[in-house]
């Protein structure tokens, strides 16, 4: 059984296969093309492109980026890995796992 998807989570799942959808045929390419490149069935790409949430993530992703679909609108590959290396400092500095206890708040 899976998760249950927001609304919200939903219509942006839809956007982005719709974009995918778009991209891919102002390109020019098949669906079958596209699905080699990506390595995924042609079924995987049309669940994608009707934005089907149970599609793993980075499948998505990697069909959006080799359509050339911005999945950050303004942001390039430099400033991603700038913001990626910015989170895994942040990241080092905060608690592994997050556990519920009792607060000891007796000064």
């Amino acid at each position: 059984m899976s998760a249950p998807i927001l609304p919200q989570a939903a219509q942006a799942v839809r956007l982005l296969g719709e974009m995918i959808s778009v991209r891919r045929r102002e390109l020019g390419s098949t669906a079958a093309e596209v699905a080699d490149r990506v390595g995924i069935t042609r079924d995987t790409l049309r669940r994608i492109e009707r934005g089907d949430p149970g599609v793993a993530i980075g499948t998505v992703f990697t069909a959006a980026v080799l359509l050339g679909v911005p999945l950050w609108d303004t942001v390039h590959r430099r400033d991603l890995e700038g913001m990626h290396h910015d989170l895994s400092r942040v990241s080092a500095l905060l608690p592994a796992q997050v556990r519920r206890g009792r607060v000891d708040d007796d000064f």
